[in-house]
């Protein structure tokens, strides 16, 4: 090694603050709840070749892994002879970078005593993108709305105002798109300056030599880890909702060969006619954090850690779209890649509710012509694992939070008259499945509207290991019990009422082998019922308190007996 170890270290601890710098600047400058609220964004730094240092800690998977192979994209097309200070590219093309329309990336080249020193970028998914509204309806990727090529969207410090009135003509949404741009280009400024700060107190002319020391310590802290396990070709399989009755299946097969893994998804259904197709830049993303997740999670995220484990999926597959395919809803497929492979891995964690649900809010008012669109995102629950219970309604793998039902209702006239824990919907075992969340969703005045409901696992739920139970699947309809059908454009009545139910994990071991008394807490906060711990846990709980009581303490209870 030809640089001060003390120096990397330095370095290394110094760019996680910067990091942290840039996010919340982009948060606190964003006009979206999208990313202000969801955090649905990831930001890094980059050497000078384009390859990632570090990403910030709220960067989603598909986001963040997908930038660190986009990146190169934005190094070939515009060397350092085509920038100069001041510059900021952007793009949305979905096989450059996270595989999504709605996904931007701005890149900012960092320049120093006049070169590039490094890069700062960020991925967001900006709240429209024209076209049709996030769905899985396009039959082609221009059906999606408006692709963005990698250009220059600041020029020598000068807005790209032909650019600017582009993208506005073509969103519903042009303050928040907008404003969402000009974020990311703060936080990527921000972190850019702290850079430029770092280097001149310690007298760098380049971070190349360091960035590549981080890399290699990951890359050898993962290859260690890989090492451990024994070597052979492990298989799982899962299948999804799919597109009305189109079910897809996804099949993995990971080989583990001394220190390096390699995932082959042959045998995936082949690319569908709908946008849930992932393009093989997404699939690698969520391939590779699944693997770090699951045997080295602390091992710091950079192009290092990507670099043993070697991704495949079979060209024109539903994992490996080709172009023009449709892809606007692809994480309802990308996101349940790391169920997959940790079920091939070792299967010590059952499978989660996966996707994120998204449902888009469209409509106007009959009173005075006033639009709104509003995303909202929602997560189910987390598969049980080992010697953990599953977490609920918590966002995984995405990472993504819940839009508050504050945000909800003050910018759109929504009244969201029900959001709650779903009893029993986590599967049963050992460990419990994660709770997925019951809401309800209303429309406030005289509007018109319609809602867009991403959503999966309705029909294929969540399985448990080892002897634990199914999760309870969702549910997507009204509250008089009629389902809307998932993944495409819904008009609604005025006095709608739109439930979104989301659904549990599965559950880890034998439910009979469950501590009486955990079973007892889960009775006490309602996350199983009576009635379940009865014929499922077989343990007889008796309710002794007050039936009019608004509180139920844990002495209210009491066990009975265990079958």
């Amino acid at each position: 090694m030809s640089v001060d170890p003390i120096l990397v270290g330095v370095v290394g601890n110094r760019l996680h603050s910067i990091l942290a710098e840039q996010q919340n600047a982009l948060v606190n400058t964003a006009f979206s709840s999208v990313v202000r609220e969801s955090l649905d964004l990831a930001c890094a730094v980059f050497d000078s070749r384009g390859e990632m240092i570090g990403q910030s800690v709220g960067g989603t998977p598909g986001h963040i892994n997908a930038m660190a192979t986009g990146m190169h994209h934005f190094v070939a097309a515009y060397p350092p002879e085509r920038l100069e200070p001041g510059d900021v590219l952007l793009t949305n093309d979905p096989w450059q970078t996270a595989g999504q329309i709605n996904d931007i990336t701005v890149a900012t080249p960092v320049f120093h005593r006049g070169r590039v020193l490094a890069w700062f970028a960020s991925c967001c998914h900006a709240p429209d993108i024209g076209g049709r509204l996030v769905s899985a309806e396009a039959n082609e990727v221009f059906e999606e709305g408006l692709r963005l090529p990698i250009l220059k969207f600041i020029r020598a410090g000068e807005v790209n105002a032909e650019l600017e009135a582009i993208i506005r003509a073509n969103v519903r949404t042009p303050e928040e798109t907008i404003g969402d741009l000009y974020a990311q280009v703060a936080g990527n400024a921000v972190g850019a300056a702290s850079l430029v700060r770092l280097a001149e107190e310690f007298e760098l002319d380049s971070i190349d030599e360091i960035a590549a020391e981080i890399m290699n310590r990951s890359e050898r802290a993962l290859r260690d880890a890989i090492a451990a396990l024994p070597d052979g070709t492990f298989r799982s399989e899962l299948r999804t909702d799919g597109f009305g009755d189109e079910e897809v299946r996804l099949k993995v097969a990971l080989t583990v060969r001394g220190e390096d893994i390699d995932i082959d998804f042959a045998g995936s259904s082949p690319q569908s006619k709908h946008g849930i197709n992932v393009v093989l830049n997404y699939t690698r993303a969520y391939a590779s954090f699944a693997v770090k997740a699951a045997i080295s999670p602390g091992v710091p995220h950079n192009a290092g850690s990507f670099r043993p484990v070697h991704v495949t999926a079979p060209a024109g597959s539903v994992l490996n779209c080709l172009p023009p395919a449709p892809v606007a809803s692809r994480h309802l497929i990308g996101h349940f890649l790391p169920s997959l492979l940790i079920g091939a891995l070792d299967g010590r964690m059952a499978h989660s509710a996966d996707a994120l649900w998204m449902t888009i809010w469209r409509g106007q008012s009959q009173v005075d012509g006033r639009e709104f669109m509003l995303n909202v995102f929602q997560t189910g629950g987390i598969g049980a694992r080992t010697t953990k219970d599953g977490l609920n309604t918590t966002g995984f793998p995405s990472g993504l939070r819940a839009t508050p039902t504050e945000v909800i209702e003050t910018m759109a006239p929504l009244v969201q008259t029900r959001r709650v824990l779903r009893t029993d919907s986590g599967g049963a075992g050992t460990y419990r499945g994660g709770l997925g969340q019951s809401t309800t969703v209303t429309a406030r005045g005289e509007i018109s509207w319609s809602v867009n409901g991403n959503v999966d696992r309705t029909s294929s739920p969540a399985t448990g290991v080892h002897g634990g139970r199914d999760g309870a699947p969702g549910r997507f309809g009204q509250a008089d019990g009629t389902d809307l059908p998932a993944k495409r454009r819904v008009p609604l009545a005025p006095d709608a009422e739109v439930d979104v139910v989301l659904p549990g994990a599965g559950g880890y071991g034998d439910p009979s082998e469950r501590d009486p008394r955990r079973v007892l807490m889960d009775v006490v906060d309602g996350y199983v019922s009576i009635e379940a711990a009865r014929d499922v846990y077989g343990v007889e709980i008796r309710y002794t308190g007050r039936p009019d009581a608004l509180v139920r303490l844990p002495e209210d209870y009491e066990i009975v007996e265990r079958d």
